[in-house]
């Protein structure tokens, strides 16, 4: 191992360090800083971006796992299988570091291991305390809609993230004691927000100021776990055990072994996803079935599963993300992340034609760490913060004639209250009802007042705008300002550049005492001036520049793997030929006058009235 590994920072050996190169990325962060990607013609945006991610990749991908370390996860022996098949845990994607990504391991970082700052009761409840964030910044008065997407897009985010991240169960003890003001009119006195779980791998004989490290209790790879589960035994009670399928858990068929109901967060867009994905495991089983009538169930399985989180991917990449941020540079740079600037119709006529990334695409590309080994980051995570595209209230209507079925909160559809309406209302009402609601904003006074206050299924009251304030702090994420710095972009100099809103940035100012580096990142990321057709900021962005594109960089079930071997052929052309609508179809193929002309199904869809949403 390197001094640098051991040191925790980049390893860019060898990584486009050449002279072009450096002349490639110093020209684009000055033209980001003078004039913005976003403000420049699509070719030339096109390269600025490329050369930002470059530079990020240089100097943004930090490894946690060379602080001092005990108790590594198990990892079993590896075997022939381990080569084509998707473990549950996501041990031994990497063939020569087999825990590298696997479910217990810790998230990295995308800032240096020095500047993560201590969890201390003085950075954490500092003034502003969460709570006043939360009542003076984030509280939704009436919802300010993104009117370019519709409301899958909230569901398809909860799902993703229930598959990329989790910090696992909080502990009850040692809750943060949060200070209220004399007219906050919260029950309990302090508000109390549990912990984030300590990291089981972290040696206590470390030298002083070693810098806090967490683990993913999920497994880092996009490998569609919160289907099939991240250990053996849940992926095991999920299987039927015939021909690869998986069981279904609404009221036709054999409920699921878990109680998704059960688990924090778990609410009806959420239910929906689960449900729809989990049948189009069982429909490429049926598929391959046709196409190999003599592979057994395990064989079936392994392959549709591999298929399915290719599909989930694919949908992500070129569809959903292009929706929330539709600018025309980062839609084309987004397809050129999966298919290449060669483009879609290449790929279909003459499949890859280079094995460059740049000219047809990371997938069946080569695998690259970019010298760093491959994990989620606690950045990644705290720019994912984004409950503000969920609705308050929703209208559920019918898709054949539009009228009213019933009208909901938030609260209605949550917890096991999603199963219930669920059941009682139809799966493609429910769809068309949310594929023509418009989401949330990602911004200021907007957050789902619900979310504010939240009882846990464990009956503990929450307010969640106040926990997302908290968790940064306490997971050492730099302020805004200084979040910005580390990624070479320009701190906002006073609160007026902070933000378009001179009212908002007069509140800002007002709570944090006038001291603009006091700012929360959370906070700041939803001031901003956002590009154009963007649902969330450009800060986040720069993080998804870096962080998108690595997750399939690193799988080499998405690179080297990506092949009709290990896939099939069969398995290739379904995640070649369909797409969020043509799932979305075949399961419920009422959809079809909604869904008619639509090129996304991300965008809002045609009413059965013709009215808008």
């Amino acid at each position: 191992m390197t001094e640098q590994r051991r040191a925790g920072r980049p390893s860019t050996a060898g990584y486009r360090t050449s002279l072009f190169w450096r002349i490639v990325t110093g020209g684009a962060e000055y033209v980001d800083r003078r004039i913005g990607w976003d403000r420049l013609p699509v070719l030339p945006g096109l390269l600025t971006l490329l050369g930002l991610r470059v530079r990020l990749r240089q100097e943004n991908l930090h490894d946690t796992g060379s602080l001092p370390s005990v108790n590594p996860p198990d990892v079993g022996p590896p075997s022939g299988s381990h080569r084509v098949n998707r473990t549950a845990d996501g041990s031994h994607n990497d063939l020569d570091e087999p825990r590298m990504g696997m479910a217990g391991t810790r998230f990295g970082r995308n800032i240096p291991l020095d500047r993560i700052g201590p969890a201390t009761p003085e950075d954490v409840l500092s003034r502003p305390t969460p709570r006043e964030v939360s009542r003076a910044l984030l509280t939704r008065d009436a919802l300010i809609p993104a009117e370019s997407v519709n409301s899958l897009v909230a569901a398809w985010l909860q799902f993703m993230v229930r598959d990329w991240f989790s910090h696992g169960t909080s502990p009850t003890e040692r809750p943060w004691e949060v200070p209220l003001v004399d007219d906050d009119p919260w029950p309990e006195r302090p508000m109390r927000i549990m912990r984030t779980p300590d990291d089981p791998t972290r040696d206590p004989r470390a030298p002083a100021g070693t810098p806090d490290t967490r683990v993913n209790v999920s497994s880092h790879w996009w490998d569609a776990s919160q289907i099939y589960g991240t250990d053996e035994t849940a992926q095991r009670l999920t299987r039927t055990g015939e021909r690869g399928r998986i069981r279904l858990w609404d009221d036709e068929r054999s409920p699921s072994p878990t109680d998704f109901s059960r688990v924090p967060g778990f609410w009806l867009g959420l239910a929906m996803m689960q449900d729809l994905f989990a049948r189009e495991h069982n429909a490429i089983c049926d598929h391959l079935h046709d196409a190999y009538p003599s592979w057994a169930d395990e064989e079936l399985f392994q392959r549709a599963r591999l298929v399915n989180a290719a599909l989930l991917a694919k949908i992500h990449t070129v569809e959903w993300t292009p929706a929330v941020i539709s600018h025309p540079t980062t839609v084309k740079a987004l397809r050129a992340n999966w298919w290449g600037l060669a483009g879609e119709r290449v790929h279909d006529l003459f499949g890859r034609i280079s094995r460059s990334e740049a000219v047809s695409g990371i997938p069946g590309g080569a695998r690259d760490h970019y010298g760093v080994p491959y994990s989620l980051t606690e950045e990644f995570v705290a720019v994912y913060r984004m409950h503000p595209l969920i609705r308050d209230a929703w209208h559920l209507r019918s898709v054949t004639d539009d009228r009213t079925l019933r009208h909901c909160s938030l609260r209605d559809i949550s917890g096991p209250g999603a199963l219930e309406v669920l059941r009682a209302t139809g799966t493609a009402d429910l769809l068309y009802s949310f594929g023509t609601l418009h989401p949330g904003l990602v911004t200021l006074h907007n957050f789902p007042r619900f979310l504010q206050e939240f009882e846990r299924p464990d009956g503990h009251l929450q307010d969640l705008a106040a926990t997302d304030i908290l968790r940064s702090r306490e997971l050492g994420v730099p302020r805004y300002n200084e979040f910005r710095r580390l990624l070479r972009l320009r701190p906002a100099a006073s609160f007026a550049e902070l933000t378009d809103d001179p009212a908002w940035a007069e509140q800002i100012e007002r709570l944090y005492d006038g001291d603009i580096e006091k700012v929360d990142l959370m906070v700041g990321l939803y001031a901003e001036r956002l590009p154009a057709g963007f649902a969330f900021s450009d800060t986040a962005f720069r993080v998804f520049v870096l962080m998108a594109s690595r997750r399939l960089n690193s799988d080499r079930f998405f690179t080297d793997h990506y092949t009709p071997e290990v896939y099939s052929q069969a398995g290739l052309a379904w995640i070649d030929d369909n797409s969020m609508s043509t799932v979305l179809l075949r399961h419920h193929p009422e959809l079809r006058p909604a869904l008619a002309g639509l090129t996304n199904a991300f965008v809002p869809w045609h009413t059965a009235t013709g009215a808008g949403t």
